[in-house]
């Protein structure tokens, strides 16, 4: 069965991971719109905020933050940024992957009898919370990467989707056989214990009637009519 807080805490990296590649995607792009122009952005946030009269508290940290951000652009390194936005990519679909195995692992194990207390309505109400999530989450990463994605990577999703797809669909049978075996191996075990359950039982049969003959003969031996009838034969 899936666990809800494991899911969750791997919905929260694949989002994370996605707002982080979307942030390097746009420092990226503003990397190279400012590029060697730096100084001249810096000299007009300057000018614009000299003009304001006797400056909130507020107006004073807002011109300060972005004065921090466009320094901040001039000393990013481009190449780092696109290694980033990579990394993040990464972590995206390592969370995904996840969710997706877990989901896959439900979906078999639903063919198995269902010991537990939740109505079947709750279960099927949770893989497709699960699965609209996991569709939002990949549509919005593909959006990001084919509409917004820097020039120099090119077509990166469309290259990325069809290695991954094939990769998945690999992936899935390699873990269906996983899952049968893992089946096939608990329908064993429990077998093994249902064997060892029923020679329990017959042991304990026989103990109990190998000890309710012994009594029988104890009880026997030491009744008068035993004595008599050996007193009878010695004689």
């Amino acid at each position: 069965m899936l666990d809800p807080v494991s899911i969750g805490l791997a919905i929260k990296a694949a989002t994370t991971a996605i707002d982080m590649a979307k942030k390097g995607v746009a420092l990226y792009k503003e990397i190279k719109a400012t590029a060697g122009d730096v100084s001249g952005v810096l000299k007009d946030l300057k000018e614009q905020y000299h003009k304001i009269v006797d400056p909130t508290p507020e107006q004073t940290k807002q011109y300060n933050q972005e004065v921090k951000r466009v320094q901040d652009i001039k000393n990013a390194n481009p190449h780092e940024v696109l290694d980033d936005i990579w990394e993040h990519l990464g972590g995206f679909v390592d969370a995904y992957d996840q969710i997706i195995k877990a989901y896959i692992e439900e979906e078999s194990s639903a063919k198995e009898l269902y010991k537990g207390n939740e109505s079947v309505a709750r279960r099927a109400l949770r893989r497709i919370k699960i699965r609209t999530q996991l569709d939002t989450m990949l549509a919005e990463v593909r959006q990001e990467m084919v509409w917004n994605t820097p020039s120099e990577l090119g077509d990166v999703w469309t290259r990325f989707e069809a290695m991954w797809q094939q990769i998945v669909l690999e992936q899935n049978e390699a873990l269906a056989i996983e899952v049968r075996r893992a089946q096939i191996a608990r329908w064993r075990r429990n077998q093994a214990i249902n064997k060892a359950k029923a020679l329990g039982a017959w042991i304990g049969a026989i103990v109990f009637v190998l000890a309710w003959m012994w009594g029988v003969l104890i009880l026997i031996r030491t009744s008068q009519t035993y004595r008599g009838l050996l007193y009878y034969v010695s004689q």
